[in-house]
């Protein structure tokens, strides 16, 4: 079987050109589409918080998106109403599900993460 020069390319993108970037108040996700997925990083400053910086701009109280992703630095929390309250930490692999929650970052330092799962509507209104 041989393949042809198409099936063998490259694709290289980077975040310093992403394809979407939706800014908010103290914070930014930025998105690449790479081979039928869309990555996002999330980049929030001390004081960020999901329902007040996020929610606002998309009519709802709470985030509904489902998550896959990647801590780099800082920390964050994810709230869930039900009194939930997890940490994330620079090295967490993460999973939330598709139920209302909130987030903010803990501490003095920015918070930056990966998501491999949701980036395409996170922050737009869909669901």
């Amino acid at each position: 079987m041989t393949m042809s020069s198409e099936q063998l390319s490259v694709i290289l993108k980077s975040f310093d050109m992403p394809d979407d970037v939706r800014v908010m108040d103290k914070g930014k996700f930025e998105v690449v589409r790479l081979g039928g997925i869309t990555i996002g990083r999330a980049t929030y400053q001390p004081g960020w918080k999901w329902s007040d910086h996020v929610g606002p701009t998309v009519g709802a109280t709470r985030c509904p998106v489902e998550h896959v992703g990647l801590v780099l630095s800082g920390t964050a929390t994810i709230a869930f109403d039900d009194s939930r309250i997890i940490e994330l930490k620079p090295g967490d692999v993460f999973y939330v599900p598709p139920v209302p929650h909130d987030s903010w970052v803990v501490g003095n330092e920015p918070y930056v993460s990966l998501h491999f799962l949701g980036a395409e509507k996170y922050a737009t209104g869909s669901r």
